[in-house]
């Protein structure tokens, strides 16, 4: 398991205030994944995410990660998505499988939606590696880290992305002073 210094560091000044975010979470390997929704909830309050502006919905398995939160991201209501969810190597090629697509799955929906998804997902090769990946208050949770890094890149979207005009008449559409209008 890597250190505490192979994590990356969390940006000074990161504040996700206002931030809408959805969680979605997987059933499978419920005690486990119950873990890393607290490790989210604790990571977005950390980062000022307050928790009337997340919505969390849960899917079968994290094979089915993806399309929750492809639902999530072509809502308009969402800004980030953190994905959490446990694949446990079992005695079958299952594993490989499912961890794949689920992985590919997330990436495929960020870059096609251009909303941030954080990638929770635990995918160990047993339950004591899940159980050290997924700890509470002051351990290490993958959770608590999907959860800033969503917050981080969906700030990286707000600064960058451009502000779409407002529609022609609307009170926004006027300029103001600031703007330079000089009505006279």
């Amino acid at each position: 398991m890597a250190g505490e210094e192979a994590r990356a560091v969390v940006p000074d000044g990161l504040d996700g205030a206002g931030l809408r975010v959805g969680v979605v979470r997987s059933r499978w390997n419920a005690a486990i994944v119950e873990r890393l929704v607290g490790g989210v909830r604790r990571g977005l309050a950390r980062a000022g995410v307050a928790d009337d502006t997340v919505v969390e919905i849960s899917v079968p398995g994290s094979f089915e990660i993806p399309f929750g939160a492809k639902v999530l991201a072509e809502s308009g209501e969402i800004e980030a998505v953190v994905c959490v969810g446990a694949v446990i190597r079992g005695e079958t090629t299952h594993y490989g499988l499912v961890a794949g697509e689920c992985a590919r799955g997330i990436q495929d929906v960020q870059l096609a939606t251009g909303v941030p998804v954080a990638f929770g997902v635990l995918t160990t090769e047993d339950e004591a590696q899940a159980l050290a990946r997924s700890e509470g208050p002051g351990g290490h949770n993958v959770g608590e880290d999907a959860a800033l890094v969503a917050v981080e890149m969906a700030m990286h979207v707000r600064r960058f992305r451009p502000v779409p005009a407002p529609a022609a008449g609307s009170v926004a559409s006027v300029p103001s002073p600031a703007a330079g209008f000089d009505p006279c």
